[in-house]
Protein backbone atom coordinates (compact mmCIF):
# COMPACT_ATOMS: atom_id res chain seq x y z
CA UNK A 1 0.00 0.00 0.00
CA UNK A 2 1.30 3.57 -1.28
CA UNK A 3 1.66 6.39 1.45
CA UNK A 4 0.09 9.80 0.37
CA UNK A 5 0.20 13.30 1.77
CA UNK A 6 -2.05 14.38 -0.76
CA UNK A 7 -4.90 12.28 -0.22
CA UNK A 8 -5.42 10.23 2.83
CA UNK A 9 -8.11 8.12 2.26
CA UNK A 10 -8.38 6.68 5.73
CA UNK A 11 -9.65 10.03 6.68
CA UNK A 12 -12.34 10.32 3.96
CA UNK A 13 -13.16 6.63 4.86
CA UNK A 14 -13.44 7.99 8.80
CA UNK A 15 -15.33 11.23 7.62
CA UNK A 16 -17.98 9.68 5.40
CA UNK A 17 -19.05 7.27 8.59
CA UNK A 18 -18.80 10.02 10.75
CA UNK A 19 -21.51 11.99 8.39
CA UNK A 20 -23.47 8.46 8.61
CA UNK A 21 -23.40 8.42 11.78
CA UNK A 22 -24.13 12.12 12.90
CA UNK A 23 -27.61 11.76 10.39
CA UNK A 24 -28.58 8.50 12.12
CA UNK A 25 -28.51 10.30 15.56
CA UNK A 26 -29.72 13.20 14.57
CA UNK A 27 -32.82 10.76 13.42
CA UNK A 28 -33.16 9.20 16.25
CA UNK A 29 -33.75 12.06 18.49
CA UNK A 30 -36.12 13.39 16.12
CA UNK A 31 -37.92 10.30 16.47
CA UNK A 32 -37.88 10.30 20.20
CA UNK A 33 -38.73 13.51 20.52
CA UNK A 34 -41.76 13.82 17.76
CA UNK A 35 -42.87 10.09 18.80
CA UNK A 36 -42.89 9.31 15.11
CA UNK A 37 -41.07 7.21 12.70
CA UNK A 38 -42.40 9.10 9.71
CA UNK A 39 -41.34 12.68 10.01
CA UNK A 40 -41.06 13.76 6.35
CA UNK A 41 -41.94 12.14 2.99
CA UNK A 42 -38.28 10.97 2.75
CA UNK A 43 -38.40 8.67 5.78
CA UNK A 44 -41.16 5.92 4.46
CA UNK A 45 -43.03 7.26 1.55
CA UNK A 46 -45.28 4.36 1.07
CA UNK A 47 -46.02 3.97 4.81
CA UNK A 48 -46.77 8.05 4.93
CA UNK A 49 -49.45 7.52 1.66
CA UNK A 50 -51.24 4.93 3.67
CA UNK A 51 -51.09 6.82 7.61
CA UNK A 52 -52.62 9.73 5.98
CA UNK A 53 -55.20 7.78 4.55
CA UNK A 54 -55.98 6.40 7.67
CA UNK A 55 -55.72 9.66 9.31
CA UNK A 56 -58.05 11.17 6.80
CA UNK A 57 -60.79 8.46 7.68
CA UNK A 58 -60.26 9.01 11.16
CA UNK A 59 -60.79 12.75 10.82
CA UNK A 60 -64.22 12.07 8.61
CA UNK A 61 -65.53 9.54 11.36
CA UNK A 62 -65.11 11.75 14.21
CA UNK A 63 -67.27 14.21 12.76
CA UNK A 64 -69.58 11.64 11.70
CA UNK A 65 -70.11 10.49 15.41
CA UNK A 66 -70.69 14.22 15.97
CA UNK A 67 -73.22 14.12 13.70
CA UNK A 68 -75.04 11.13 14.75
CA UNK A 69 -75.09 12.48 18.51
CA UNK A 70 -76.61 15.57 16.97
CA UNK A 71 -79.58 13.74 14.78
CA UNK A 72 -80.07 11.74 17.83
CA UNK A 73 -80.66 14.87 19.78
CA UNK A 74 -82.73 15.97 17.18
CA UNK A 75 -84.73 12.81 17.26
CA UNK A 76 -84.92 13.13 21.09
CA UNK A 77 -86.49 16.35 20.81
CA UNK A 78 -89.38 15.22 18.48
CA UNK A 79 -89.97 11.95 20.89
CA UNK A 80 -90.01 14.52 23.94
CA UNK A 81 -92.84 16.21 21.83
CA UNK A 82 -94.60 13.12 20.73
CA UNK A 83 -94.48 12.09 24.60
CA UNK A 84 -96.47 14.96 25.59
CA UNK A 85 -99.08 14.76 22.65
CA UNK A 86 -99.68 11.16 24.04
CA UNK A 87 -100.13 12.38 27.36
CA UNK A 88 -102.93 14.92 25.90
CA UNK A 89 -104.19 12.32 23.84
CA UNK A 90 -104.66 9.93 27.44
CA UNK A 91 -106.84 13.46 28.99
CA UNK A 92 -108.86 13.78 25.61
CA UNK A 93 -109.77 10.09 26.02
CA UNK A 94 -110.74 10.82 29.73
CA UNK A 95 -112.95 13.57 29.10
CA UNK A 96 -114.48 12.01 25.77
CA UNK A 97 -114.95 8.98 28.62
CA UNK A 98 -116.63 10.66 31.03
CA UNK A 99 -118.92 12.61 28.41
CA UNK A 100 -119.66 9.27 27.51
CA UNK A 101 -122.25 8.18 29.83
CA UNK A 102 -125.63 9.06 30.00
CA UNK A 103 -125.48 9.25 33.66
CA UNK A 104 -122.92 12.25 34.18
CA UNK A 105 -124.93 15.26 34.95
CA UNK A 106 -122.10 17.79 34.89
CA UNK A 107 -122.01 20.62 32.20
CA UNK A 108 -120.77 18.77 29.19
CA UNK A 109 -119.76 22.15 27.73
CA UNK A 110 -117.02 22.29 30.37
CA UNK A 111 -116.01 19.08 29.59
CA UNK A 112 -116.19 20.03 25.19
CA UNK A 113 -114.51 23.31 25.65
CA UNK A 114 -110.81 21.40 27.52
CA UNK A 115 -111.27 18.77 24.95
CA UNK A 116 -111.44 21.00 22.09
CA UNK A 117 -108.64 23.24 24.01
CA UNK A 118 -106.19 20.63 24.17
CA UNK A 119 -106.09 19.43 20.24
CA UNK A 120 -105.17 23.19 19.32
CA UNK A 121 -102.28 22.83 22.38
CA UNK A 122 -101.83 19.19 20.13
CA UNK A 123 -101.77 21.63 17.41
CA UNK A 124 -99.11 23.91 18.70
CA UNK A 125 -96.45 20.85 19.89
CA UNK A 126 -96.90 18.96 16.50
CA UNK A 127 -95.64 22.01 14.99
CA UNK A 128 -92.88 22.83 17.56
CA UNK A 129 -91.51 19.51 16.52
CA UNK A 130 -92.01 20.35 13.00
CA UNK A 131 -94.59 17.21 12.42
CA UNK A 132 -97.56 19.35 11.79
CA UNK A 133 -99.91 18.90 8.69
CA UNK A 134 -99.50 22.62 8.02
CA UNK A 135 -95.91 21.96 7.01
CA UNK A 136 -93.95 25.24 5.49
CA UNK A 137 -94.98 28.20 3.95
CA UNK A 138 -96.46 26.22 0.98
CA UNK A 139 -98.35 24.41 3.10
CA UNK A 140 -96.73 21.24 2.27
CA UNK A 141 -95.17 18.34 4.73
CA UNK A 142 -92.20 16.75 4.01
CA UNK A 143 -89.32 16.61 6.73
CA UNK A 144 -86.70 13.76 6.26
CA UNK A 145 -83.07 13.62 8.87
CA UNK A 146 -80.36 12.62 6.51
CA UNK A 147 -77.07 11.94 8.82
CA UNK A 148 -73.63 11.62 7.16
CA UNK A 149 -71.69 9.44 9.23
CA UNK A 150 -69.14 8.22 7.06
CA UNK A 151 -66.92 4.71 6.70
CA UNK A 152 -69.27 3.58 3.86
CA UNK A 153 -67.58 2.43 0.39
CA UNK A 154 -69.97 4.91 -1.28
CA UNK A 155 -71.90 7.73 0.08
CA UNK A 156 -75.07 6.02 0.64
CA UNK A 157 -73.51 3.41 2.79
CA UNK A 158 -71.56 6.42 4.39
CA UNK A 159 -75.31 8.30 5.56
CA UNK A 160 -78.42 7.18 7.79
CA UNK A 161 -81.84 8.21 6.70
CA UNK A 162 -84.58 8.91 8.61
CA UNK A 163 -87.73 9.48 6.90
CA UNK A 164 -90.63 11.74 8.78
CA UNK A 165 -91.84 12.86 5.61
CA UNK A 166 -95.29 12.45 4.48
CA UNK A 167 -99.24 12.04 5.59
CA UNK A 168 -98.70 9.00 8.16
CA UNK A 169 -95.97 11.29 10.27
CA UNK A 170 -98.26 13.84 11.18
CA UNK A 171 -99.53 14.26 14.63
CA UNK A 172 -101.24 17.29 14.58
CA UNK A 173 -104.94 16.95 15.21
CA UNK A 174 -105.58 16.30 11.62
CA UNK A 175 -103.12 14.08 10.94
CA UNK A 176 -104.50 12.24 13.80
CA UNK A 177 -108.06 12.62 12.61
CA UNK A 178 -109.20 14.09 16.12
CA UNK A 179 -109.67 17.88 14.70
CA UNK A 180 -113.66 17.63 14.18
CA UNK A 181 -113.96 15.65 17.73
CA UNK A 182 -116.43 16.82 19.94
CA UNK A 183 -117.99 15.51 23.43
CA UNK A 184 -120.67 18.24 23.70
CA UNK A 185 -123.24 15.32 23.47
CA UNK A 186 -123.02 11.60 24.71
CA UNK A 187 -122.76 10.58 20.91
CA UNK A 188 -120.47 12.46 19.53
CA UNK A 189 -118.03 11.68 22.95
CA UNK A 190 -118.81 8.06 22.23
CA UNK A 191 -117.41 9.20 18.32
CA UNK A 192 -114.50 10.44 20.16
CA UNK A 193 -113.55 7.70 22.11
CA UNK A 194 -113.25 5.96 18.91
CA UNK A 195 -111.13 8.16 17.10
CA UNK A 196 -108.81 8.99 20.01
CA UNK A 197 -108.35 5.31 20.25
CA UNK A 198 -106.94 5.87 16.81
CA UNK A 199 -105.23 8.38 17.07
CA UNK A 200 -103.15 6.34 19.83
CA UNK A 201 -102.19 3.88 17.57
CA UNK A 202 -101.32 6.55 14.39
CA UNK A 203 -99.28 8.26 16.91
CA UNK A 204 -97.38 5.08 18.17
CA UNK A 205 -96.38 4.09 14.97
CA UNK A 206 -94.73 7.86 14.49
CA UNK A 207 -92.96 6.99 17.43
CA UNK A 208 -91.72 3.53 16.70
CA UNK A 209 -90.42 5.17 13.44
CA UNK A 210 -88.62 8.01 15.65
CA UNK A 211 -87.60 5.64 18.13
CA UNK A 212 -85.99 3.10 15.41
CA UNK A 213 -84.40 6.52 13.83
CA UNK A 214 -82.59 6.87 17.71
CA UNK A 215 -81.48 2.87 17.29
CA UNK A 216 -79.69 3.71 13.89
CA UNK A 217 -77.89 6.32 14.48
CA UNK A 218 -76.76 4.43 17.81
CA UNK A 219 -75.78 1.25 15.72
CA UNK A 220 -74.16 3.93 13.29
CA UNK A 221 -72.21 5.75 16.00
CA UNK A 222 -71.25 2.57 17.66
CA UNK A 223 -69.17 1.62 14.55
CA UNK A 224 -68.07 4.65 13.58
CA UNK A 225 -66.53 4.30 16.94
CA UNK A 226 -65.04 0.76 16.39
CA UNK A 227 -63.64 2.16 13.25
CA UNK A 228 -62.33 5.19 14.87
CA UNK A 229 -60.03 2.75 17.16
CA UNK A 230 -58.74 0.61 14.18
CA UNK A 231 -57.91 2.98 12.06
CA UNK A 232 -56.12 4.79 14.79
CA UNK A 233 -54.42 1.46 15.99
CA UNK A 234 -53.32 0.92 11.78
CA UNK A 235 -52.26 4.70 11.70
CA UNK A 236 -50.30 4.37 14.90
CA UNK A 237 -48.45 1.03 13.73
CA UNK A 238 -47.13 2.77 10.64
CA UNK A 239 -46.29 6.35 11.42
CA UNK A 240 -45.26 6.10 15.49
CA UNK A 241 -41.64 5.54 16.47
CA UNK A 242 -40.80 2.54 18.80
CA UNK A 243 -39.67 4.25 21.82
CA UNK A 244 -37.67 1.00 23.09
CA UNK A 245 -35.88 0.54 20.11
CA UNK A 246 -35.47 4.07 19.15
CA UNK A 247 -33.39 4.57 22.70
CA UNK A 248 -31.19 2.09 21.92
CA UNK A 249 -30.54 3.20 18.26
CA UNK A 250 -29.59 6.76 20.22
CA UNK A 251 -27.02 4.76 22.31
CA UNK A 252 -25.92 3.15 19.28
CA UNK A 253 -25.46 6.17 17.40
CA UNK A 254 -23.78 8.25 20.09
CA UNK A 255 -21.35 5.12 20.52
CA UNK A 256 -20.43 5.20 16.58
CA UNK A 257 -19.94 8.82 16.37
CA UNK A 258 -17.33 8.71 19.35
CA UNK A 259 -15.63 5.97 17.36
CA UNK A 260 -16.00 8.08 14.28
CA UNK A 261 -14.39 10.87 15.82
CA UNK A 262 -11.67 9.31 17.36
CA UNK A 263 -10.64 7.41 14.35
CA UNK A 264 -10.82 10.41 12.39
CA UNK A 265 -8.40 11.97 14.68
CA UNK A 266 -6.21 8.84 14.00
CA UNK A 267 -6.22 8.72 10.02
CA UNK A 268 -5.69 12.96 10.15
CA UNK A 269 -2.69 12.15 12.34
CA UNK A 270 -1.42 9.10 10.18
CA UNK A 271 0.36 11.70 7.39
CA UNK A 272 2.30 13.04 9.98
CA UNK A 273 4.75 9.73 10.51
CA UNK A 274 5.64 10.53 6.85
CA UNK A 275 8.40 13.24 8.19
CA UNK A 276 10.39 10.48 10.12
CA UNK A 277 11.05 9.21 6.60
CA UNK A 278 12.45 12.14 6.05
CA UNK A 279 14.65 12.67 8.31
Amino acid sequence: MSISIQTNVTSLFAQQNLANNTAFENQTIQRLTSGYRINSSGDDAAGLAVANQYASNIAELNQGVRNANDGTSILQIVDGGLSNISTILNRLKTLATESATTTFSGDRSVLNNEFTTLLTEIDRQAGNIGLSSAGGAAGVYNTSISVYIGGGDSQADAQVAIDLSGAGNQVDSTGLGINASVVDTSAHALAAVTAVNAAVSALGLVQGTVGTGQNLLGYASSLASSQITNFSAAESRIRDADIAAEAANLSKSQTLQQSSIAALAQANSAPAAILKLLQ
